[in-house]
């Protein structure tokens, strides 16, 4: 939102001019104008004498048009169906609901000053130059549409313009120089699009600047040192792009910015010391980049910081003291990096601290007891560290703790009794340390993972049973060390046999169609079993047909196509992209093992999901590593991650992905910016993504496959703000010809409450899953207590904009607006107690598939007891009709 800057010389822009009235054409030129907007058939039928009278028309004394404004056609109106020429004293334009491009003839509106066609899904096609025809314009705002191609450099005639918006569109190439001719602006905006490129330092002549967003483009090069010329600027985002080199020390000139976020580049050298000029900063996020060094004490000064985010990096040195000054943290996050000495008593003095991970450092001595005065902290994040002695029983004080994570460590002593006085806890982590006694008793919400400790008692499970062998059905068998097996499908993948011996890595012969085995296990002719000392076996996503005539080893494997794919360069680049899988580059942990990043010598990133070596040699996480394995290589939809190969050693386990910029939906929505940026027409289309992913898991594989564990945890956002289903790790064949019984998987408080009871895994659990993300995504946080009640009506009092995510502004446009309530419907119905009442994946896939609806009443208007009585009509209607969204 611009600041209140100049606000007397900009009201007219916003408010219908006080000189303009009501009239009937009295000239030739308005006798024009009103043929105009008859012929482009927006308004029906007309008489010539009163268009001054239509709809979100306003004319001057004259009778000329001078402002139009519509919040929504029916029809799908197209922008070029006007006659733009014929309104020349058009000075402000918005409108929604339109499709088509925009027409060169826009560019005859000379006296045109507001331009806004924001959230158009259906504009489209490249921006004319003839936009640079428009020199009077002082805002322009294309966002949220489908615009392609290159921004014009004829867009650096606007010289008036204060408002530059052209964020979530598919534009390409680079920021033209241009853009530096705008010198009057206060907001520049076009992030969420694919442009290349460096920065161009002409934006240092922006000087009036107050917000630059370039965040999420391939942006690449270095920060121009320009940047800072921008001493007015209050809102500075760089983020998720390629952007190479040091953090720029003239960035400390910005002495007004309030927010910093340059996370997710390829960033490195020292953070400059003049950062600790930025007074007024209350967030900064420098995270996953490849900062090194101690980070500059000024930065423990910056007494307004919120939030301060270093993670992922390779920082080294202890921490200060002095971090016991930001008094007003809220979030800190130094995960990942090679922190090491003790953890400062006067961290304790943060207070206001709801988030704290120093998770994956080299951190050691005790846990301070000063921790214990953090009393708003919701999550606690120590793990993978060097930490000893025993855990404060004062940690039991704090009754708000949701996650506490204390694993790998060397941790000893008995797990506190005060432990279970932590009446908001849902996850313990403890694995991995050197404690002794038994687990006190904990609520059954609580996911507890204790594994590793090996003097360590649950009083509530039987002893360890033998190790039974695990074979998979109709797959590709490879040998894994001596006893081990594991399997592949044929007709999803090629193989590179690689074996290791002498503590070499050897290529073996490739062949494209080794022997399908169910029992004992076959092996290329020259490889032997009894000289085979561990083997790691590659597969790339590749079609059978084209092999011989497409296998070219390079120099440097590319694991993303077989064609230019050496094993052992492959395997190498990886170990080598990691330092061996250095703690500096993990980027997660999850259920069964940790997330690396690695950016190969090819510059392409991925994610390596990688057993910690206690938990590969533990049956129920070899399992679930394996069962991901299988389920992802029968998979194929744009919308589940893809799985690229995988590597299975008797010491090293780990599965390597597409990299997902954005992280998870439970991160982006947890955290204020970044759930801000994700719009609700890019929140309708993640649900989107979900239903349709869970659709072709459902319905277009055989057998079935439920995930088991669908969470916000477990949906992945890439640099577009894509969906993508991740972690089958507990995922399930559905053998309709079983009782399909197993122990209950998931994610507190996701779980479809028949588990309880019945055991029993149906497709409906998912669907269950599903509801509750649907409503955690346009709510901006978990459901929660909104679950409980939803066996009777909610209270008519209740509107739908009293839980919609209150950090995005209600949709006002129609269709989003009909969509967010087509999305809570929705979730209502997955949410029903009764499994065999939720509707189908299949039942929801295709509503979104079907032509989108306004909302024909006032959002606000809109009632959950409303939604609630509609909900039924997804599972009684058949899957041929199409629901209104219409209430």
């Amino acid at each position: 939102m611009l600041l209140a800057i100049s606000m007397a010389a900009s009201i007219s822009i916003f408010s219908v001019p006080s000189s303009a009235k009501l009239s009937s054409p009295s000239s030739v030129s308005s006798l024009a104008e009103a043929k105009a907007l008859l012929n482009s058939g927006w308004w029906g039928n007309f008489s010539s004498t009163n268009h001054c009278d239509l709809e979100g028309i306003t004319c001057n004394g004259a009778g000329s048009v001078i402002w139009m404004q519509r919040n929504y056609f029916y029809y799908g109106n197209n922008l070029a169906d006007m006659n733009w020429s014929s309104l020349p004293n058009l000075e402000y334009l918005r409108l929604n609901g339109l499709k088509g491009g925009i027409p060169g003839d826009i560019g005859t509106l000379s006296k045109l000053t507001h331009l806004d066609l924001s959230f158009n899904p259906g504009l489209q096609g490249v921006l004319p130059p003839t936009l640079g025809n428009l020199t009077q314009l002082v805002h322009l705002n294309l966002a949220a549409a489908n615009f392609e191609g290159p921004i014009p450099s004829s867009i650096g005639n606007l010289r008036t313009l204060i408002q530059l918006d052209l964020n979530s569109n598919n534009l390409i190439g680079s920021i033209p120089l241009e853009i530096g001719n705008l010198e009057n602006l206060f907001e520049l905006d076009l992030s969420g699009n694919s442009l290349r490129g460096p920065i161009p330092s002409s934006i240092g002549n922006l000087r009036t600047l107050i917000r630059l967003n370039l965040k999420s483009n391939n942006l690449t090069g270095s920060i121009p040192p320009e940047i800072g010329n921008l001493k007015n600027l209050s809102k500075l985002d760089l983020s998720s792009n390629n952007l190479r080199g040091p953090i720029p020390s003239s960035i400390g000139n910005l002495r007004t910015l309030i927010y910093m976020d340059l996370n997710s580049n390829n960033l490195d050298g020292f953070v400059p010391p003049e950062i600790g000029n930025l007074k007024n900063l209350v967030e900064m996020n420098l995270g996953l980049n490849y900062l090194q060094g101690t980070t500059p004490s000024s930065i423990y000064y910056l007494s307004s910081l919120t939030r301060l985010y270093l993670h992922s990096n390779q920082l080294n040195g202890s921490i200060p003291h002095e971090i016991g000054n930001l008094k007003n943290l809220v979030e800190l996050d130094l995960y990942a990096n090679n922190l090491h000495g003790p953890v400062p008593s006067s961290i304790g003095n943060l207070s206001a601290l709801t988030y704290l991970s120093l998770h994956s450092n080299q951190l050691s001595g005790p846990i301070p007891e000063s921790i214990s005065n953090l009393f708003s902290l919701i999550e606690l994040q120590l793990g993978s560290n060097l930490l000893e002695g025993e855990i404060p029983e004062t940690l039991g004080r704090k009754k708000q703790l949701r996650v506490l994570d204390l694993s790998n460590n060397r941790l000893t002593g008995i797990i506190p009794q005060s432990l279970d006085g932590m009446g908001s806890l849902y996850k313990l982590v403890l694995s991995n340390n050197l404690l002794s006694g038994s687990i006190p008793p904990l609520p059954p919400r609580v996911s507890v993972d204790t594994t590793g400790n090996t003097d360590l008692v649950d009083p509530t499970k039987p002893s360890p049973t033998q190790k039974t062998k695990n074979t998979l059905s109709g797959l590709l068998v490879a040998v894994i060390g001596a006893s081990a097996t594991f399997a592949i499908s044929i007709g999803a993948f090629v193989g590179l046999w690689i074996y290791k011996k002498d503590a070499q890595i050897q290529s073996v012969e490739h062949y494209s169609q080794p022997q399908v085995t169910t029992g004992n296990v076959s092996t290329p002719n020259d490889v032997h079993r009894s000289n085979i000392d561990g083997l790691v076996a590659w597969f790339c996503f590749r079609k059978t047909q084209n092999i011989q005539s497409e296998v070219r080893p390079t120099k440097h494997g590319d694991i993303f196509s077989i064609w230019n794919y050496d094993g052992r360069i492959a395997y190498e680049d990886i170990i080598k992209a990691t330092n061996d899988f250095d703690i500096k580059y993990c980027i997660g942990t999850g259920g069964y093992g940790s997330v690396y990043r690695a950016q190969l010598p090819s510059g392409k990133v991925v994610a390596l999901k990688k057993l910690h070596r206690l938990e590969a040699e533990d049956p129920a996480f070899d399992h679930c590593f394996k069962n991901e394995i299988q389920v992802l290589t029968n998979v194929r939809h744009r919308n589940i991650v893809k799985l690229y190969g995988f590597c299975l050693h008797n010491k090293s386990k780990f599965l390597v992905y597409e990299y997902m910029e954005n992280g998870s939906l439970f991160c982006a929505l947890r955290f204020d910016v970044e759930a801000s940026e994700i719009g609700w027409i890019q929140r309708v289309k993640i649900v989107e993504a979900m239903a349709h992913a869970l659709s072709y898991l459902h319905h277009d594989c055989t057998p079935p496959i439920v995930h088991r564990d669908i969470s916000s945890n477990n949906i992945l956002l890439n640099s577009q703000l894509e969906a993508f289903v991740t972690d089958f790790g507990t995922a399930r064949l559905l053998h309709l010809d079983s009782s399909n019984r197993t122990i209950i998987a998931g994610t507190y408080g996701y779980i479809a409450p028949e588990l309880a009871y019945t055991m029993v895994v149906t497709e409906k659990c998912d669907v269950y899953s599903f509801g509750v993300v649907a409503l955690e995504t346009i709510m901006g946080r978990h459901p929660g207590d909104l679950l409980s009640p939803l066996t009777s009506p909610p209270s008519h009092n209740m509107m739908i904009t009293d839980i919609l995510d209150s950090r995005l502004l209600p949709p006002t446009n129609p269709i989003v607006a009909g969509n967010i309530v087509l999305v809570a419907t929705m979730a209502f119905a997955c949410l029903h107690p009764n499994p065999k009442s939720r509707p189908s994946m299949l039942r929801l896939s295709q509503e979104f598939l079907s032509r989108q609806k306004a909302l024909t009443t006032p959002l606000h208007t809109v009632s959950l007891w409303n939604l609630w009585n509609r909900k039924m009509e997804f599972v009684n209607q058949s899957n041929e009709q199409v629901i209104s969204a219409q209430v």
